[in-house]
């Protein structure tokens, strides 16, 4: 079974308004570590909200290519011989059929992640763009449907109404029905356990579908839509310009500042449905 830990947190807080003192209980996301084991040995470290940490393994391993199909994945557990208590229900071991030792190689080099950066390094860089194909097919999309997106992912989002704290992801079907939505206090592991999700439930790859990202869209996100083979991704803020560079080079339709009635469409103008988004603007 896997154990739930607590999301969100009740803190006492001095609230000043103007020259107004008074105090108050506030509630702050929880953000705890997630170490990340292959058999015995300890591939990442991610800073993240607990709950659904075994959709975050699983979707972390299959997006840093550890893993490709489901059934590689044996049986996620969380580690009973904790060294610590802080470790209890924070060490997540996933037994799978041998990964080879280059990819356990290139994970070491991602040991230490944080809630708002998960890959760096040049090295990382470079191997991502030849380690997964471009993303294939013919999606196409209404501008009606992503202009709706972001309304139906933060009805999803009780932890954000909550602390203002915690990011979501969401996959939408191409006509815009919710299929799951996660939140976290890093964007990139609200992604992983979304895609984690359907991994474990043998739901993979991920065509026909749309990732909705509640921040920025960064190289990161983009690299984890890629790897999912989701041919769509759009974020409520901005792209850097390395998420636009991969989004174009694989295939992915990107939209960026997806809110107020508009967006932006960096990349992928051919998966827009161009006569239902001119019907849409009229």
């Amino acid at each position: 079974m896997e154990h739930v830990g607590e999301t969100v947190r009740a803190e006492r807080v001095v609230r000043w308004e103007g020259r107004a003192r008074s105090q108050r209980d506030d509630r702050v996301a929880v953000e705890e570590p997630l170490e990340i084991r292959v058999g015995s040995q300890t591939l990442a470290v991610t800073m993240r909200t607990p709950g659904h940490d075994f959709d975050l393994a699983a979707g972390w391993l299959v997006t840093e290519g550890i893993v490709r199909e489901p059934g590689e994945i044996v049986r996620l557990e969380h580690c009973r011989e904790v060294r610590s208590p802080e470790e209890e229900g924070n060490v997540v071991i996933a037994r799978t059929t041998a990964p080879s030792q280059s990819h356990l190689e290139r994970a070491r080099r991602l040991l230490v992640t944080s809630s708002s950066c998960g890959l760096c390094g040049k090295g990382s860089i470079e191997s991502v763009r030849g380690h997964f194909p471009p993303v294939g097919g013919s999606s196409r999309v209404a501008a009606s449907v992503l202009l709706d997106l972001p309304e139906t992912l933060r009805s999803a989002q009780p932890g954000f109404g909550q602390t203002g704290g915690l990011h979501a992801a969401g996959l939408f079907t191409l006509s815009g029905e919710l299929l799951a939505a996660r939140e976290d206090i890093g964007r990139h592991n609200a992604v992983d356990k979304v895609i984690g999700h359907f991994f474990r439930r043998g739901n993979f790859p991920l065509p026909d579908s749309i990732l909705l990202v509640s921040g920025r869209a960064s190289f990161e996100i983009l690299q984890k839509a890629l790897a999912a083979g989701i041919p769509w991704v759009a974020a409520v803020s901005a792209p850097s310009s390395l998420a636009v560079e991969l989004a174009r080079s694989s295939g992915i339709a990107l939209a960026g500042f997806l809110r107020e009635g508009s967006f932006n469409l960096y990349s992928g103008e051919e998966r827009l449905d161009a006569d239902r988004a001119r019907a849409a603007t009229e």
